[in-house]
């Protein structure tokens, strides 16, 4: 027994040591370097819908929950604490209840309470008015009947309906709790949160700094003085930057990996597959797009494989709407796909197909289709948009692309000023209901082809109602396979997605099933 007991103790000493090591070997200070890809139009989370914006500015604030950052894929089983210290459910599944911590600060020194969770969630309800332009997601929250405060630390989510995925919701970057007391101009300014770093500056075009919050709730968090963010269009100019040792971490393309690693040979790379899909949409209220036959051509005649092959450099994947196995728990495989337009057959006999729908809809090789191509002035949309703008041309459509600014894209597509374009999209978290309720309901503001479809919505509804993971993972399939043979918006390739950063880059843990998660940097450290 003595021997036993003094065996357990050394254990637990020897834990207890390892601990302490870790702890102590986590080094305090320095400035994290990573170049911003694009100007970000606000700092507004809640306001904007690109990682251009979330990336810099995730940092500045917390959410209710989140998923654990120490995890390389964000699932609904891995959600933590984060400004709520506990959740939990009522028998009828219909109330979600935080349990909020105490003594929480805003960067301005103001208390965190209950009030500015729901001051956040009546605002995306549109039941309040912060002075918000934008409100991008309040598809989400269809089924959101009422925000209760409860007391100071304690506020809770009344649903119309059972909703499991609720709760993820809570969970993704674009989710954080925002102050009653700061109005919508000064959070697309210099946006006050209670996260581990605060805005120290915002020049657009040029630089985005943040610094450590001193009063962070959270012990001994952050490590880092703080993060740079230079803003650089070029991806060549990026990838010299990092080369060049000026940035710590990078995303390169795909087809800029293998440089990457050639000129920064101890750079730590990784590669997920991030919920970036591009897709091709077309404006079905404008002529001749609204006949079902011109919309089946253009998506037969995509050459997904010579995409993957230029585009992703052998590594993006195919999918539906949602993110495919095995990161994708909820998406098409293969098998599924096997059926959809454009991804059976060999290409050719895909082409003839298009070619003899385009002939019963009026053209032909002395009547070709006239169509604009519309896309983002990124290098990876323009890259896309060219390669299928030659695979058009073999379906008699002579078309020309249109370039358009970063600044306005989002509200281009969303009064639906275009005919037929080319978009990567990116979805906060791997669950449908994000998905199907901003991307389809007919109301929702990002439904930027006027898609509307009762019979859809309702399926979506019973999806999200199902607590039969297992007969919901079905359902949503169906979905899914519907709206690829329907021609909404189709899926060309989902993206690879390379994260690299320097080998002295200790504690960051990027995400391997989306873009949004991990970007807090609270746990990041630099060993140098």
């Amino acid at each position: 027994m003595r021997f036993i007991k003094l065996q357990t103790l050394t254990i637990i000493v020897l834990m207890m040591f390892s601990m302490a090591s870790e702890t102590l070997a986590q080094k305090v200070g320095g400035v994290l370097r990573r170049a911003n890809d694009e100007n970000p139009p606000s700092a507004s989370i809640h306001e904007e819908g690109s990682n251009i914006v979330t990336t810099p500015f995730i940092p500045v604030f917390n959410n209710l929950v989140n998923f654990d950052m120490s995890k390389n894929v964000s699932r609904p089983e891995y959600i933590v604490p984060d400004l709520a210290l506990s959740w939990s459910w009522s028998k009828d599944n219909k109330v979600l209840t935080f349990k909020l911590r105490q003594g929480v600060k805003w960067h301005d020194g103001k208390p965190f309470s209950a009030a500015d969770v729901k001051c956040t969630w009546d605002t995306i309800a549109e039941r309040r008015d912060a002075g918000w332009r934008k409100n991008p997601r309040k598809a989400w929250y269809s089924n959101l009947q009422e925000i209760v405060v409860d007391s100071e630390d304690q506020v809770s989510f009344h649903l119309g309906r059972p909703q499991p995925s609720f709760l993820s919701f809570f969970a993704t970057g674009w989710s954080p709790v925002y102050p009653c007391h700061v109005d919508g101009r000064t959070m697309r300014q210099m946006p006050i949160g209670t996260g581990p770093f605060m805005v120290k500056s915002f020049e657009a075009g040029k630089m985005i700094r943040l610094v450590r919050n001193p009063n962070y709730f959270k012990p001994g968090r952050p490590y880092l003085d703080g993060i740079e963010m230079p803003i650089i269009s070029s991806p060549s100019t990026r990838k010299l930057a990092f080369a060049a040792g000026d940035t710590d971490i990078y995303n390169p393309s795909a087809t800029l990996l293998a440089e990457v690693k050639s000129s920064v040979p101890d750079a730590i790379c990784e590669v997920g597959l991030s919920y970036a899909y591009t897709q091709l949409i077309i404006n079905r209220n404008v002529a001749p797009f609204n006949d079902v036959r011109v919309r089946r051509a253009l998506a037969l005649a995509i050459d997904r494989d010579a995409i993957i092959k230029v585009k992703g450099a052998g590594l993006d994947r195919l999918g539906g709407e949602l993110m495919p196995p095995p990161e994708g728990a909820w998406g098409l495989d293969k098998s599924d796909l096997a059926s959809v337009p454009g991804f059976s057959g060999s290409l050719e006999q895909r082409r003839e197909e298009a070619r003899k729908l385009m002939r019963e809809a009026g053209y032909g090789p002395d009547k070709p289709l006239q169509l604009v191509l519309s896309t983002r002035d990124v290098a990876r949309y323009r890259d896309v948009s060219v390669m299928v703008l030659d695979h058009f041309s073999k379906i008699y459509v002579k078309g020309e692309m249109k370039v358009i600014d970063s600044a306005i894209w989002t509200n281009i597509m969303v009064k639906r000023a275009y005919t037929v374009g080319i978009r990567s999209r990116g979805q906060a978290t791997d669950d449908p209901d994000v998905s199907f309720y901003e991307s389809f309901s007919c109301n929702s503001r990002n439904n930027v082809d006027g898609y509307c479809n009762k019979e859809m919505d309702a399926l979506v509804d019973k999806q999200s109602a199902m607590l039969d993971q297992k007969a919901r993972k079905k359902l949503v399939k169906e979905i899914d396979k519907k709206l690829q043979m329907d021609i909404v918006r189709p899926t060309i390739t989902f993206a690879a997605l390379p994260y690299c950063r320097q080998p002295y880059v200790k504690g960051y843990v990027p995400s391997m099933n989306n873009q949004y998660s991990n970007l807090r940097m609270e746990d990041v450290w630099l060993d140098k």
